[in-house]
């Protein structure tokens, strides 16, 4: 049957078209290995002694609690961030914080740190495959009748945290070093480190990336 205009010479009304649209979510997670962190995030504290003297120092941080290398399964940390505090005094004599690490002494004095994952008996460069993080404290003296510190500049030239994806670790025992050039007026210090981590699984991605990055 034809359907014609509606008396009165109004047309019929036209019936809503309708559509179905399927939306597909991609999410993606990236490289094999990123994004398989199994854990929040938890906290690494440690800390080192800064000898005015000019030795060497180092304390080791145990992750035997944490990596676990098995045959079948692994697990690894990765360190996402770190913070770092240096500060007057020591833990055995007593610490200070409140008094400002200085040098009056020219040409000052400057307190190094290193996170590395092998034990070492020096300061290395940052080219070497063991390093996590470094960095420096300088200060800056003037040696005149009248002497007296003039300034002071922090550098952390290596950390986590300015790399994507953080610092994946697959050793037992991670070390923080420390050792001080010139005069450090102000005596001893302490550098203290807080790791912000994650564990994660073991992949072929993360097994080659240890191997080809550090460790």
């Amino acid at each position: 049957m034809k359907i014609g205009p509606r008396p009165g010479g109004q047309a019929p009304p036209r019936r809503p078209n309708c559509y179905f649209f399927l939306v597909k979510n991609i999410i993606s997670l990236g490289p094999p290995g990123v994004g398989m962190a199994k854990s929040d995030s938890f906290f690494i504290r440690a800390n080192v002694e800064a000898d005015s003297g000019g030795a060497f120092n180092q304390s080791e941080i145990d992750l035997g609690s944490f990596v676990n290398l098995g045959v079948k399964s692994s697990t690894l940390l990765r360190v996402h961030n770190i913070a770092v505090s240096i500060q007057d005094g020591t833990a055995a004599a007593g610490m200070t914080p409140e008094l400002a690490v200085y040098s009056t002494a020219v040409p000052g004095a400057n307190i190094a740190y290193q996170l590395t994952t092998e034990s070492r008996s020096d300061m290395i460069g940052a080219y070497e495959k063991s390093i996590i993080a470094s960095g420096s404290l300088t200060c800056y003296g003037d040696s005149t009748s009248t002497a007296h510190p003039q300034a002071m500049s922090h550098q952390a030239d290596v950390l986590p945290q300015h790399w994507t994806n953080g610092y994946l670790v697959g050793v037992d025992s991670i070390y923080l070093g420390s050792e001080v050039g010139g005069t450090l007026t102000s005596g001893d210090a302490t550098v203290s480190v807080i790791l912000e981590c994650t564990l994660e699984t073991a992949t072929q991605a993360s097994a080659t990336a240890l191997a080809l990055s550090q460790q």
